[in-house]
């Protein structure tokens, strides 16, 4: 079983006016991240618009995903649902066309009980054979892991990693603390990444890496070679992604992004709304100055 590790950007998912996934920006995206050094890709995560996708659209963002990565990379996919059967289902279908991992997001309307969170996720990973991610994200989720849960769920041999939002980084020295090598942990936009790799993380899976890949590798670098200075001071500068990326809509702000970068991505899936002519000036002013 593979290891992940390093910089793992979460993609967009570009669509044309008609809702058709457009593979062939989404390929030339994934084909210049790779070249820029990053450690993995992630379709359909929070910026990949998952809540906004049908299933015909998911699939099609993995497979051009996959295809475009060529196997130089992992690729790990994002699955969510309401339903475990339906997660379950797209678990299964995005490793036959070829998942080297799966990220499990739980979507619930009606809370739930630890005992049912805990079984969404333990059914996901009993129904694949490639590792699994879990994704909990507070601000958007209803249902949260606790610690517990978590404790629990990395004796499972296929959950071995967990990309944690909620911006308590102490949270992620405890699941460190409470669950050792069973489970790696990878930053979220929301918490600081340097700092997470100090106290003992693996990388990180986020949507500004995919208009600052480069940089974000090179803070993976550094943090490696534990030269701690030169990594604050380019985590100070990189924070200024983060900063606008928490400010306006996470899609909008990275498809603004990758649009200025020469990337015809498209806009946020409707209801969401694109950035406007001022917001987009505010995103171009970062880029400038992380350049």
């Amino acid at each position: 079983m593979s290891e992940f590790h390093g910089v793992f950007p979460y993609l967009v998912s570009p669509l044309d006016a008609e809702g058709r996934v457009r593979a062939d920006v989404l390929g030339r995206l994934c084909d210049d991240l790779i070249k820029a050094g990053v450690h993995g890709l992630t379709p359909l995560g929070s910026t990949g618009e998952f809540a906004y996708l049908d299933a015909a659209q998911r699939e099609a963002v993995v497979e051009a995903t996959i295809e475009a990565a060529g196997g130089r990379v992992p690729v790990v996919a994002g699955v969510a649902s309401t339903s475990t059967a339906d997660a379950v289902a797209q678990a299964r279908v995005y490793q036959q066309l070829g998942a080297d991992g799966i990220l499990a997001i739980l979507e619930a309307y009606f809370p739930l009980k630890d005992a049912q969170v805990e079984s969404y996720f333990r059914s996901i990973a009993d129904a694949v054979d490639v590792p699994v991610v879990m994704y909990t994200n507070p601000q958007f989720q209803r249902s949260d892991l606790t610690l517990d849960v978590i404790a629990r769920l990395s004796e499972h041999p296929r959950i071995r990693y967990i990309k944690d939002a909620s911006t308590n980084t102490g949270r992620l020295l405890s699941i460190l603390n409470r669950c050792g090598d069973q489970m790696r942990v990878f930053s979220a936009s929301a918490h600081i990444p340097a700092a997470v790799m100090l106290i003992g993380g693996v990388g990180w899976m986020a949507g500004p890496a995919c208009i600052a890949p480069r940089q974000s590798v090179q803070l993976y670098e550094l943090c490696k070679a534990q030269r701690w200075d030169e990594a604050l001071t380019l985590q100070r500068k990189l924070w200024r992604v983060n900063e606008a990326f928490a400010t306006f809509n996470l899609a909008a702000c990275i498809k603004a992004g990758l649009t200025l970068q020469g990337y015809d991505v498209g806009d946020p899936v409707p209801p969401q709304a694109a950035l406007n002519a001022e917001e987009r000036k505010a995103v171009e002013k970062v880029l400038a100055e992380i350049a």
